[in-house]
């Protein structure tokens, strides 16, 4: 019900868009831009043509409401639209957002506007965001808020209560980082205990000093898994001396998780990994998914060879390429599924090398179950099926696709976690490499079997 009420809303208000733009109401426009919420904005901006888009851009003022949008739309949209804008504009609508969405912005301007724009900035402004821009991508040091503080572990509760008060522009005070006599990170107090505990009470004796930080050159996904497992609503980020640099925040850590995500169900699927394949046009489309494909042309190919290797068992028993498109497609499902939870564990952390081994066999003991199982009913199936042909027909059938079904859980479990333990992307396992070369196994098996339990 409520998705179906959120889904009216938003329909609604595309609808008013529309219908003010072909108005011309640029007053009720400013309005309406004004009191949307910037992540429903972003939502039904996508649906609009470019043109549209060019004019609800130029009406919006810079503001953080804008700021906001703009974080909430698809990169390639946002390169778009501000690619039409002069670099002027773009300095004043940086002015009003937070340094790390500031950097992810300028990054996706041409090199040259990206300079004209940093140069109409404040030097303090400038150097900041060029600190920024330097740390390596989808690290803790591009996503961070630098807009915090800390205080001295020796002042009073009441005392740090005041100052909160006064920061105005500070990044989400849920915590209270605590600095040590060399400005370094000692603790951390939460904004619930500061409030609760009498205000002579120093924050030295209620800080928590056992504090998870992470440095600028951490790995987003590292970071996202420590605020996951702990639910923590920030994590500061520290550079090799302790001095705090700066906090990643939960908002930006769920954006983390679901770019993550998004990347690998993409190149599970063999569909490459760019979160931003459905604004694509068919030809970026179509180049993004030719080299993922590619792996399962020469498959076919090969099982092609293969078929063509084993011509005169075929032909001596015709009812064997019935049952060649069942032996392909369950090996290469229950090999899927097996890539599928093991390259989800590594991502949890729920697959690490202390129980890699047990994983293994375990996922090997299924095949070898639902194996036996299928090629059982396959088998007797087999039978009743083709009573004319070799009663040894059931048998092949059978413990083909038993076979089949147990190497493809072998190869899905395994190839993920030789690939994690190389340092390379499991997720890559799951696509048209894993299936292909199950297809490939799968085939060559079902015609050996066959030549050997067949009389030709």
């Amino acid at each position: 019900m409520k998705k179906v009420l959120f889904e009216h809303e938003i329909k609604l208000l595309k609808n008013t868009f529309r219908r003010l733009l072909r108005r011309h109401a640029r007053t009720n426009l400013i309005k309406l831009l004004e009191k949307t919420h910037p992540a429903d904005l972003a939502l039904v901006y996508r649906q609009f043509n470019e043109d549209e888009q060019d004019i609800l851009f130029g009406l919006m003022k810079p503001s953080e409401h804008t700021g906001e949008f703009l974080s909430e739309l698809d990169e390639s949209i946002v390169s778009q639209i501000l690619s039409n804008e002069g670099p002027q504009r773009i300095a004043e609508l940086l002015q009003e957002i937070s340094p790390n969405d500031q950097a992810d912005l300028l990054g996706l301007l041409e090199e040259g506007q990206a300079e004209a724009t940093l140069n109409l900035l404040q030097v303090d402004e400038k150097e900041e965001l060029e600190e920024i821009m330097a740390y390596p991508e989808d690290s803790a040091g591009s996503l961070m808020a630098t807009d915090v503080f800390m205080l001295h572990m020796d002042i009073t509760a009441r005392e740090a209560i005041s100052t909160i008060q006064k920061q105005k522009s500070a990044e989400m005070v849920f915590y209270l980082y605590v600095a040590d006599d060399d400005n370094c990170l000692a603790g951390v107090v939460s904004l619930r205990d500061l409030v609760t505990t009498p205000g002579s009470t120093t924050l030295k004796d209620i800080m928590s000093k056992n504090v998870h930080t992470v440095r600028p050159d951490t790995d987003q996904e590292e970071v996202a898994t420590i605020v996951s497992q702990y639910n923590y609503l920030a994590v500061p980020v520290v550079d090799a001396d302790g001095v705090l640099l700066g906090i990643v925040t939960v908002d930006d850590v769920v954006d983390v998780i679901r770019e993550e995500a998004t990347e690998d169900f993409l190149q599970m699927a063999g569909a490459g990994k760019d979160r931003e394949i459905l604004l694509k046009s068919s030809w970026e489309n179509a180049r993004t998914r030719l080299p993922w494909l590619l792996a399962s042309w020469v498959g076919g190919i090969l099982a092609v060879s293969i078929i063509g290797i084993f011509e005169d068992v075929l032909k001596s028993t015709i009812a064997l390429a019935a049952f060649i498109p069942v032996i392909i497609g369950m090996g290469g499902n229950i090999g899927t599924q097996s890539s599928t939870i093991i390259v989800r564990g590594l991502a949890t952390g729920r697959v690490d090398i202390e129980n890699m081994a047990k994983l293994l066999f375990k996922e090997i003991r299924v095949g070898l179950i639902l194996g036996v199982l299928y090629g059982l009913m396959l088998g007797l199936f087999a039978l009743a099926r083709f009573m004319d042909a070799s009663p040894s027909l059931g048998i092949v059938v059978g413990s083909s696709i038993c076979v089949s079904m147990l190497i493809a859980t072998t190869i899905g479990a395994c190839v993920p976690l030789l690939l994690h333990k190389l340092d390379i992307d499991p997720a890559v396992a799951t696509g048209p490499f894993v299936t292909t070369s199950i297809d490939i196994l799968g085939v060559s098996l079902y015609f050996l079997i066959a030549s050997y339990f067949l009389v030709l």
